[in-house]
């Protein structure tokens, strides 16, 4: 199946039958989708490749000369050859038009007797548009037939074979998550190099193989492959392909719908365990009638808190968000069990491979999810996460989710240089977060503090940054006057006075250790906008 015909099978033609080929013969396989009668030099901007130029040669009858940029014009528009008439306006063709046609493979074919240029458009035009709705009414029925069958079938694999048996190539779908399968099935070796051949594909164009990815929510989640060892793919393949891959993505979203659907009415388990309330026992006998073939590691609870519902926020931003981090955890690994409590949606999850990159992996979805295009910064505006310590017993998981819910609050209190959703990244804000609500943080910064703070405001100085920078650099002059963008002499002038504000042992093992501790403690204090207020009427 294809809308276009090639110039060997124009030379079988009846009008081609005297005709001579001239020049270019390792272009017979040239496609041509349409054909153009042209008379004139300058015809760049009139062609879109792959068409066919019948001429006289009346544009140049008068200049030879014109005849070598005119081939040149064709060759870079891609145009598939020249057919000329001898004897009218042209009676030979120069031996250089000659030289560049082969060397680029572009067919010249001359008639040596007159030949009617509309005949010819006319026969061609005609197979190139019949085959052009015989290629339509064929992908048409398909369509239908693949439309009707999302209707009735359970599983991708019907869709699969459906769109092989049409084909009859190699089928093969690629998980994100670094699952495959192939139809009809081969072998595990040949498999293997089937995919890495496709893979290679998007550095280098393979005749034989092509791939579409299939999109849900606007993000990559499989890429469906087709590949020919008989013969090279066509036109009819690559939109069969195309509309089999829409197919696909419409049949894993409605199961993504449905799967939903059933976790909504699995909320009351999932409560309970968030809870505690089963044992680790229970909960595997529960997801082993609930999910047969799930084997879990570990698991970990993340809580994600979503903007007030309104007119611009609907509901519907809800069953979105739970499908994206459906979607992007469950190519890393993860089994999702979610609910909802009010503005938050709280996700178990699951780990189905190794325990010791669960954190890599979560990152990862986080990353992907911020950084979608269909998510965009908009729609995430005012959305915060935190995620719990990663438990081994999943009747732990009430250990997890209490630890996501610290890390959820924490958020708030998180500079950008120390953000993370992980709870167990918040080492210091964790105690810091018991001492603020066991006793008076405000007074203990100041106490440490104060007179560099002061000074800052008195003078408009910067005598908070250069000690942040300092310790961070370990007490380096060098290092810290190159990320502070200072001379060293001005360094030396900062540092005296911070030596006569904290003392001389301030760099000293304990002394540096609290000091660094109360800089920690005061950006937490500044982080929320009312204890910034109060810290500033100092």
């Amino acid at each position: 199946m294809k809308s276009f015909i090639t110039i060997e099978e124009i030379l079988r033609r009846k009008y081609f039958n005297t005709s001579e080929m001239l020049a270019g013969e390792e272009g017979k396989k040239r496609l041509v989708k349409w054909v153009h009668v042209v008379e004139s030099t300058q015809i760049t901007h009139l062609l879109n490749g792959n068409e066919l130029i019948l001429t006289t040669g009346l544009g140049w009858k008068d200049d030879e000369t014109l005849l070598l940029p005119f081939i040149k014009q064709l060759i870079d528009t891609h145009a598939s050859g020249m057919c000329i008439e001898i004897g009218a306006h042209v009676s030979e063709i120069p031996q250089e038009v000659i030289k560049l046609a082969n060397n680029h493979n572009f067919p010249i074919i001359l008639f040596r007797q007159e030949v009617p240029f509309v005949e010819i458009t006319h026969d061609l035009h005609s197979i190139i548009i019949n085959k052009q709705y015989l290629l339509i009414s064929k992908i048409e029925s398909y369509s239908q037939e693949l439309n009707k069958m999302l209707l009735e079938v359970n599983h991708y694999d019907q869709i699969l074979k459906f769109m092989q048996n049409y084909l009859d190539m190699q089928v093969l779908i690629l998980f994100n998550n670094q699952e495959y399968k192939a139809i009809p099935n081969i072998r595990e070796d040949t498999l293997k190099q089937l995919v890495e051949r496709v893979n290679q594909t998007k550095n280098q164009t393979d005749p034989c193989a092509c791939k579409q990815s299939i999109q849900i929510l606007g993000e990559p989640y499989a890429e469906l492959v087709i590949y020919s060892q008989q013969r090279e793919l066509n036109e009819f393949d690559l939109i069969i392909l195309d509309r089999t891959a829409t197919a696909l993505a419409q049949h894993f979203l409605r199961d993504l719908y449905v799967e939903e659907k059933k976790t909504a009415e699995e909320s009351t388990w999932i409560r309970s365990w968030l809870d505690g309330e089963n044992s680790d026992e229970a909960i595997r006998n529960q997801l082993s009638f609930s999910h047969p073939r799930l084997k879990l590691h570990g698991a970990a609870v993340c809580i994600c808190k979503l903007p007030p519902v309104t007119r611009k926020n609907s509901a519907v931003d809800r069953t979105y968000f739970k499908l994206l981090f459906r979607t992007m955890f469950e190519q890393v690994g993860f089994q999702i069990f979610p609910t909802e409590m009010q503005h938050h949606l709280i996700f178990i999850l699951g780990d189905k491979r190794s325990p010791e990159s669960w954190k890599e992996r979560m990152a990862d979805a986080f990353d992907r999810i911020n950084n979608s295009e269909r998510t965009g910064r908009k729609r995430m505006s005012g959305v915060a996460f935190g995620v719990g310590k990663y438990v081994f017993n999943l009747g732990d998981i009430y250990k997890s989710y209490k630890s996501a819910k610290e890390a959820l609050v924490l958020q708030d209190s998180l500079t950008d240089e120390n953000k993370s959703y992980f709870y167990q990244d918040l080492h210091m804000h964790r105690i810091l977060s018991l001492i603020k609500e066991h006793s008076n943080l405000e007074e203990t910064v100041k106490e440490y503090l104060e007179p560099v703070i002061l000074y800052d405001q008195q003078f408009n100085g910067e005598l908070m940054v250069t000690l942040k920078t300092y310790l961070r650099c370990n007490g380096s002059k060098q290092e810290t006057s190159k990320k502070l963008f200072i001379v060293r002499q001005t360094l030396y002038h900062r540092l005296e006075k911070l030596e006569k504000l904290l003392g001389n042992d301030f760099m000293k093992s304990e002394r540096r250790l609290a000091i660094e501790f109360m800089l920690l403690a005061h950006d937490y204090l500044l982080s929320t906008e009312k204890h910034s207020l109060l810290w500033y009427e100092i």
